[in-house]
């Protein structure tokens, strides 16, 4: 049975934060807020995680997994960034948008896309996620939660608390989330490429 906390927006209590991110790191499976949408996190050399995203979201070995990260600079230890590149992401962080790039050795293996060996990185515009990764003080391996078969993900934590209560360990919930996931840009052929246009401004990839 999952867990729920709820925060403070904007003030997250510390010792809240500090347990959730302890289920992390006891390869517990985690629903937090981020500024597009709820989101499944767990640590980053996870395997039981990584399947039970796959599971929970019916996704195959392609799928782009996202590390979020706390800043540029942890950011850049996942993931290599030329200075085109370093100049795009920079500006347009934080905020609602994934990067697919390059991996580096510090990325384990299965969370690289197979034949690219690329991966998602991301740092979020939103207190308590940066909260979460802060206190975890490593990348949160994380996918939107958006269920098989739904157009939209799911708003309201209690929500997902019901739904999802036997599946994941923890529900961690500071008031409504939007519906909208990230913009998605590949750098991994040189200039950008929009996967997905989500809650980040396009233009600039244009």
């Amino acid at each position: 049975m999952a867990k729920y906390f709820d925060v403070h927006p904007e003030n997250p209590q510390p010792r809240t934060i500090g347990t959730v991110a302890g289920t992390i790191r006891s390869d517990g499976l985690v629903v937090y807020p981020t500024d597009s949408c709820f989101a499944l996190g767990c640590r980053l050399g996870s395997r039981d995680g990584i399947n039970r995203i796959r599971s929970i979201r019916n996704l195959d070995d392609r799928h782009h997994f996202t590390l979020v990260c706390r800043d540029f600079a942890q950011l850049g230890q996942f993931v290599h960034v030329d200075k085109d590149v370093f100049r795009a992401v920079k500006a347009t962080t934080p905020g609602s948008y994934t990067f697919i790039l390059p991996a580096t050795k510090e990325v384990p293996r299965q969370l690289m896309h197979p034949r690219k060996r690329t991966v998602g990185v991301r740092i979020p515009d939103h207190v308590v996620a940066q909260a979460l990764v802060e206190e975890l003080g490593e990348p949160l391996l994380s996918s939107t939660l958006l269920l098989p078969g739904e157009d939209e993900p799911m708003t309201q934590g209690w929500e997902i608390k019901e739904r999802l209560d036997h599946v994941v360990d923890a529900v961690l919930d500071s008031g409504d989330c939007g519906t909208e996931p990230t913009t998605v840009v590949d750098f991994s052929g040189g200039g950008p490429e929009i996967v997905r246009r989500g809650a980040g401004d396009t233009a600039r990839f244009e």
